[in-house]
């Protein structure tokens, strides 16, 4: 009895013992196990954080993207504005440039008509004025030939004219290039007959000048 007793007790112990190995071990991978889902808890902290930093980032790109596509759309809205002003500046300058060449068309037109009728007209003028000039030189010239004829008619009567204050008996007609000349008997006299506005010519001023600077010389020349 005691024999099986003591073999019973001895089967516990060994049952015990391997109870309290497997205890251990299961101890062991109890804490094994705690260890792995402590680190795996921080993983998961981890990989949660970066889950939540990459949403933010996810959201903020999100936010960019929507300023951007904000911003393009907006470029975009003036952009087209900009495009429609500047067609229908385009189109106005178009119009006022037809007009203006219109304009300088008609008015080309209507200066070449001017011009046209300057040029007759100015033919016209040249032609009158040639006859004018032609009829004035007649006339000038009928008027020279009646003032010379006029002179040699004054020059001649001029002895029995009330302004002659010389005696016509004392005068001796020349005609070039003095009239006459008065022989007094207190001096002699060098005498020109002008009429109407005839004035001296050069060489009858230069007879006078040498009469007032008393350069009048006598010369007697005998010949043999």
């Amino acid at each position: 009895m005691n024999f099986v007793v003591e073999i019973f007790l001895f089967l516990s112990i060994i049952c015990v013992l391997y109870l309290v190995r497997d205890l251990q071990k299961l101890n062991k991978s109890t804490r094994e196990l705690k260890s792995n889902a402590d680190n795996l808890a921080l993983v998961n902290t981890s990989l949660e954080d970066q889950l939540t930093e990459h949403k933010n980032s996810t959201h903020s790109h999100q936010l960019s993207l929507t300023n951007l596509e904000t911003r393009l759309t907006e470029e975009k809205s003036s952009h087209q504005a900009r495009e429609s002003h500047l067609h229908k500046a385009i189109s106005g300058l178009q119009e006022a440039l037809s007009e203006e060449q219109k304009s300088l068309k008609s008015r080309e037109t209507e200066l070449k008509k001017k011009e046209s009728d300057l040029e007759s007209n100015l033919v016209e003028v040249q032609k009158n004025l040639e006859e004018e000039t032609e009829s004035r030189k007649k006339v000038l010239s009928q008027k020279k030939s009646s003032e010379v004829r006029l002179g040699h008619i004054a020059e001649t009567l001029a002895p029995f004219l009330d302004q002659f204050d010389f005696d016509p008996e004392n005068c001796t007609f020349l005609g070039k290039p003095i009239d006459y000349i008065s022989f007094d008997d207190d001096a002699v006299t060098l005498i020109e007959i002008k009429s109407g506005k005839s004035q001296l010519n050069s060489k009858q001023r230069h007879i006078r000048d040498l009469v007032k600077n008393n350069q009048v010389n006598w010369k007697e020349i005998r010949i043999q």
